[in-house]
């Protein structure tokens, strides 16, 4: 089995929920020493973007999608060990939460799964955050990106407070922005002075990971 097979059975197992698969297939990422990360990124990752289109289609549901996030910390697991064994550069951060007032946090985890999946140490301040919390979570962890999400209309606002905040403590130079959630539009995260804008988790992660490359 070439990298390219390999890579498209990591997501297929993934889609198909067959844990058993996704181990034999992560062992054999280890056993023959191929890059841990671009096994995460081309089959983990894609994979979860798979599951992540036809929950939106309608084709899956929650069930499935826990199970297919089950099936990818599984493999993810395996495949952690061997990262700084193989690759010894820093997993970029994130801090991820749903704002104040909000606690709709489905769209929130879809979108860490797909940021652990493809390689970012992620810090999860849950829903429901504070303003001020994520200040705290920014200065504590000094992360690459912070991801904010709602679901309501009524909290919106407060993504605008939260980059507000960040230039009252000097931190807004240091942190990319992106936001996301039912009632944000790319318009509303040019308005309120984010970096980026994603409509769905697998969009995120695709935003995230050229965020870091550039």
């Amino acid at each position: 089995m070439d990298k390219e097979e390999l890579f498209k059975g990591l997501s297929d197992a993934i889609v198909t929920m067959d844990e058993k698969r996704l181990v034999d297939l992560c062992q054999m990422v280890i056993v023959h020493h191929i890059d841990v990360y671009e096994a995460i990124e081309r089959g983990l990752a894609q994979g979860m973007e798979r599951v992540s289109l036809l929950y939106e289609r309608g084709e899956y549901f929650v069930p499935e999608l826990l199970i297919c996030s089950d099936v990818l910390y599984t493999g993810l697991e395996l495949l952690r060990s061997n990262i700084e064994i193989q690759n010894e550069r820093r997993r970029p951060k994130v801090v991820i939460g749903v704002v104040e007032g909000d606690t709709h946090d489905i769209g929130k985890n879809l979108v860490k799964m797909m940021l652990e999946a493809s390689g970012f140490e992620i810090h999860d301040l849950g829903y429901d955050v504070s303003l001020y919390r994520f200040i705290e979570k920014v200065k504590e962890v000094d992360p690459e990106i912070l991801a904010i999400s709602t679901l309501m209309t009524t909290t919106m606002g407060h993504m605008k407070k939260v980059i507000h905040l960040l230039e009252e403590e000097n931190l807004r130079n240091r942190v990319k922005v992106l936001v996301g959630g039912g009632p944000i539009s790319q318009g509303y995260a040019n308005r309120i002075g984010a970096d980026g804008y994603a409509p769905d988790a697998g969009a995120a992660a695709k935003l995230a990971r050229k965020i870091i490359n550039d």
